[in-house]
Protein backbone atom coordinates (compact mmCIF):
# COMPACT_ATOMS: atom_id res chain seq x y z
CA UNK A 1 0.00 0.00 0.00
CA UNK A 2 1.36 3.73 -0.83
CA UNK A 3 1.06 6.57 1.26
CA UNK A 4 -1.52 7.65 -1.22
CA UNK A 5 -3.59 5.04 -1.24
CA UNK A 6 -3.19 4.77 3.34
CA UNK A 7 -4.35 7.92 3.12
CA UNK A 8 -7.28 7.50 1.30
CA UNK A 9 -7.98 4.82 3.00
CA UNK A 10 -7.16 6.89 6.69
CA UNK A 11 -9.81 9.82 4.99
CA UNK A 12 -12.58 7.31 4.35
CA UNK A 13 -12.00 5.25 7.35
CA UNK A 14 -12.44 9.09 9.60
CA UNK A 15 -15.30 9.85 7.65
CA UNK A 16 -17.08 7.19 8.34
CA UNK A 17 -16.23 6.94 11.90
CA UNK A 18 -16.69 10.94 12.35
CA UNK A 19 -18.86 12.37 9.59
CA UNK A 20 -19.94 15.14 11.43
CA UNK A 21 -15.87 17.08 11.04
CA UNK A 22 -16.20 20.72 12.63
CA UNK A 23 -13.41 22.94 14.60
CA UNK A 24 -14.31 22.58 18.33
CA UNK A 25 -13.61 26.30 18.91
CA UNK A 26 -16.79 28.02 19.56
CA UNK A 27 -17.34 30.88 17.19
CA UNK A 28 -19.39 32.84 15.52
CA UNK A 29 -17.26 35.12 12.68
CA UNK A 30 -14.00 35.04 11.16
CA UNK A 31 -12.37 36.96 13.94
CA UNK A 32 -13.36 35.47 16.27
CA UNK A 33 -11.96 32.14 15.37
CA UNK A 34 -8.69 34.15 14.58
CA UNK A 35 -8.86 34.83 18.28
CA UNK A 36 -10.28 31.65 19.61
CA UNK A 37 -7.40 29.76 17.71
CA UNK A 38 -4.32 32.17 19.08
CA UNK A 39 -5.89 31.60 22.77
CA UNK A 40 -5.77 27.63 22.38
CA UNK A 41 -1.97 27.86 22.02
CA UNK A 42 -1.01 25.59 25.22
CA UNK A 43 -4.61 25.10 26.27
CA UNK A 44 -7.49 23.20 25.66
CA UNK A 45 -10.39 23.83 23.31
CA UNK A 46 -12.25 23.24 26.48
CA UNK A 47 -11.04 25.98 28.52
CA UNK A 48 -10.84 28.43 25.45
CA UNK A 49 -14.60 27.96 24.67
CA UNK A 50 -15.44 28.56 28.53
CA UNK A 51 -13.00 32.40 28.60
CA UNK A 52 -14.27 33.84 25.20
CA UNK A 53 -17.90 34.31 25.78
CA UNK A 54 -16.92 37.06 28.17
CA UNK A 55 -14.04 38.09 25.80
CA UNK A 56 -16.46 38.47 22.41
CA UNK A 57 -18.66 39.64 24.57
CA UNK A 58 -16.93 42.28 25.58
CA UNK A 59 -15.04 43.41 22.21
CA UNK A 60 -17.77 42.52 19.73
CA UNK A 61 -16.09 43.84 16.81
CA UNK A 62 -12.22 44.67 15.32
CA UNK A 63 -13.13 48.52 16.61
CA UNK A 64 -13.87 47.09 19.80
CA UNK A 65 -10.08 45.83 20.29
CA UNK A 66 -7.79 48.65 18.39
CA UNK A 67 -10.15 51.17 20.71
CA UNK A 68 -9.59 49.03 24.15
CA UNK A 69 -6.49 47.71 26.09
CA UNK A 70 -4.00 45.20 25.89
CA UNK A 71 -4.16 45.34 29.54
CA UNK A 72 -8.52 44.70 29.44
CA UNK A 73 -8.29 41.73 27.07
CA UNK A 74 -5.67 39.87 29.55
CA UNK A 75 -7.52 40.05 32.61
CA UNK A 76 -10.40 37.93 30.56
CA UNK A 77 -8.61 35.80 29.65
CA UNK A 78 -6.25 34.93 32.41
CA UNK A 79 -7.74 31.44 32.54
CA UNK A 80 -6.26 30.38 29.24
CA UNK A 81 -2.25 29.83 30.31
CA UNK A 82 0.32 32.61 28.90
CA UNK A 83 -1.96 35.19 28.85
CA UNK A 84 -0.06 38.17 28.48
CA UNK A 85 1.86 37.03 25.63
CA UNK A 86 -1.78 35.91 24.23
CA UNK A 87 -3.55 39.41 24.78
CA UNK A 88 -0.14 41.34 23.46
CA UNK A 89 -0.65 39.24 20.52
CA UNK A 90 -3.97 39.34 20.31
CA UNK A 91 -4.41 43.33 20.91
CA UNK A 92 -0.97 43.79 17.96
CA UNK A 93 -2.80 41.41 15.39
CA UNK A 94 -6.00 43.69 15.74
CA UNK A 95 -4.13 46.53 14.92
CA UNK A 96 -2.71 45.65 11.90
CA UNK A 97 -5.63 44.11 10.24
CA UNK A 98 -7.41 47.66 11.13
CA UNK A 99 -4.22 49.46 9.30
CA UNK A 100 -3.18 47.09 7.07
CA UNK A 101 -5.83 45.00 6.23
CA UNK A 102 -8.70 47.24 6.33
CA UNK A 103 -10.52 44.98 8.48
CA UNK A 104 -9.98 42.16 6.49
CA UNK A 105 -8.69 38.51 7.41
CA UNK A 106 -6.56 37.64 4.65
CA UNK A 107 -7.08 34.19 3.01
CA UNK A 108 -3.91 32.86 2.47
CA UNK A 109 -1.51 31.24 4.72
CA UNK A 110 0.92 33.85 3.94
CA UNK A 111 -0.20 36.62 4.60
CA UNK A 112 -1.84 35.36 7.94
CA UNK A 113 1.05 34.49 9.23
CA UNK A 114 2.36 38.52 8.86
CA UNK A 115 0.05 38.69 11.91
CA UNK A 116 1.16 39.03 15.27
CA UNK A 117 0.87 35.69 17.13
CA UNK A 118 -0.07 33.98 14.18
CA UNK A 119 1.48 30.69 12.57
CA UNK A 120 0.99 28.36 9.93
CA UNK A 121 -1.41 26.23 12.33
CA UNK A 122 -3.42 28.98 12.69
CA UNK A 123 -3.53 30.44 9.34
CA UNK A 124 -4.18 26.47 7.62
CA UNK A 125 -7.81 26.71 10.10
CA UNK A 126 -8.32 30.18 9.14
CA UNK A 127 -7.90 29.27 5.36
CA UNK A 128 -9.90 25.70 5.41
CA UNK A 129 -12.98 26.50 8.30
CA UNK A 130 -13.18 30.52 7.32
CA UNK A 131 -12.54 30.12 3.30
CA UNK A 132 -12.74 26.81 2.64
CA UNK A 133 -9.91 26.48 0.50
CA UNK A 134 -7.30 23.20 0.77
CA UNK A 135 -5.72 23.43 4.47
CA UNK A 136 -3.44 21.12 6.87
CA UNK A 137 -3.71 22.02 10.51
CA UNK A 138 -0.63 20.01 11.84
CA UNK A 139 -1.66 20.14 15.43
CA UNK A 140 -0.42 17.34 17.80
CA UNK A 141 -3.26 14.74 17.12
CA UNK A 142 -2.53 15.28 13.74
CA UNK A 143 1.42 14.88 13.84
CA UNK A 144 1.10 11.93 16.31
CA UNK A 145 -1.70 9.62 14.39
CA UNK A 146 -0.44 10.39 10.79
CA UNK A 147 3.15 9.02 12.15
CA UNK A 148 1.62 5.92 13.42
CA UNK A 149 -0.46 5.47 10.42
CA UNK A 150 2.82 5.79 8.39
CA UNK A 151 1.51 8.81 6.32
CA UNK A 152 4.49 11.32 7.51
CA UNK A 153 7.71 10.54 9.24
CA UNK A 154 8.61 13.74 11.19
CA UNK A 155 7.51 15.80 14.30
CA UNK A 156 7.99 19.27 12.50
CA UNK A 157 4.76 20.60 11.98
CA UNK A 158 5.83 22.18 8.80
CA UNK A 159 7.34 19.15 7.16
CA UNK A 160 4.33 17.08 8.12
CA UNK A 161 2.15 19.69 6.64
CA UNK A 162 4.13 19.19 3.40
CA UNK A 163 4.31 15.52 3.62
CA UNK A 164 0.71 15.31 3.80
CA UNK A 165 -0.37 17.91 1.49
CA UNK A 166 1.62 15.52 -1.18
CA UNK A 167 -0.55 12.73 -0.43
CA UNK A 168 -4.27 13.89 0.71
CA UNK A 169 -6.66 15.03 -1.68
CA UNK A 170 -6.89 18.87 -1.02
CA UNK A 171 -10.87 18.73 -0.83
CA UNK A 172 -10.63 16.28 1.57
CA UNK A 173 -7.88 17.60 3.87
CA UNK A 174 -9.09 19.97 6.36
CA UNK A 175 -12.23 17.40 7.41
CA UNK A 176 -9.50 15.15 7.73
CA UNK A 177 -7.63 17.06 9.82
CA UNK A 178 -10.78 17.79 12.44
CA UNK A 179 -11.55 14.26 12.50
CA UNK A 180 -8.26 13.22 13.62
CA UNK A 181 -8.28 15.56 16.59
CA UNK A 182 -11.62 13.69 17.35
CA UNK A 183 -10.20 10.56 16.64
CA UNK A 184 -7.18 11.31 19.22
CA UNK A 185 -9.52 12.48 21.92
CA UNK A 186 -11.83 9.31 21.49
CA UNK A 187 -9.38 6.40 20.48
CA UNK A 188 -5.60 7.19 19.52
CA UNK A 189 -4.95 8.40 23.05
CA UNK A 190 -1.08 9.57 22.94
CA UNK A 191 -0.74 7.46 26.65
CA UNK A 192 -3.11 4.57 26.20
CA UNK A 193 -3.70 4.14 22.42
CA UNK A 194 -7.26 1.17 22.09
CA UNK A 195 -5.57 -0.13 18.55
CA UNK A 196 -8.48 -2.78 19.43
CA UNK A 197 -10.73 -0.12 18.97
CA UNK A 198 -9.44 1.80 15.45
CA UNK A 199 -10.72 1.68 12.37
CA UNK A 200 -7.77 2.10 10.99
CA UNK A 201 -6.32 -0.53 12.81
CA UNK A 202 -6.20 -3.20 9.20
CA UNK A 203 -3.66 -0.53 7.69
CA UNK A 204 -2.21 1.73 10.47
CA UNK A 205 1.53 0.67 10.74
CA UNK A 206 1.85 1.01 14.29
CA UNK A 207 -0.90 -1.17 14.88
CA UNK A 208 0.20 -3.51 12.26
CA UNK A 209 3.64 -3.89 14.10
CA UNK A 210 1.83 -4.26 17.45
CA UNK A 211 -0.13 -6.94 16.38
CA UNK A 212 2.89 -8.96 15.18
CA UNK A 213 4.75 -8.66 18.77
CA UNK A 214 1.96 -10.49 20.65
CA UNK A 215 2.54 -13.75 21.80
CA UNK A 216 0.55 -16.11 20.07
CA UNK A 217 -2.06 -18.01 22.26
CA UNK A 218 -1.60 -21.02 23.77
CA UNK A 219 -3.98 -23.66 24.76
CA UNK A 220 -3.63 -25.30 27.95
CA UNK A 221 -3.84 -29.41 27.57
CA UNK A 222 -6.18 -31.21 30.06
Amino acid sequence: MTKKQRALAAVNALKEEYPDAACSLTYSNPLELLIATRLSAQCTDARVNLVTPALFARFPTLDDYVNGSEAEIAELIRSCGLYKTKARDIYAMCQKLKTEYNGVIPDTVEELTKLPGVGRKTANLIVGDIYHKPAVVTDTHCIRITNKLGLTDSKIPVTVEKELRAILPPEESNDFCHRLVLHGRAVCDARNPKCDLCCMKEFCKTAIAASKKKPAKTTKKS
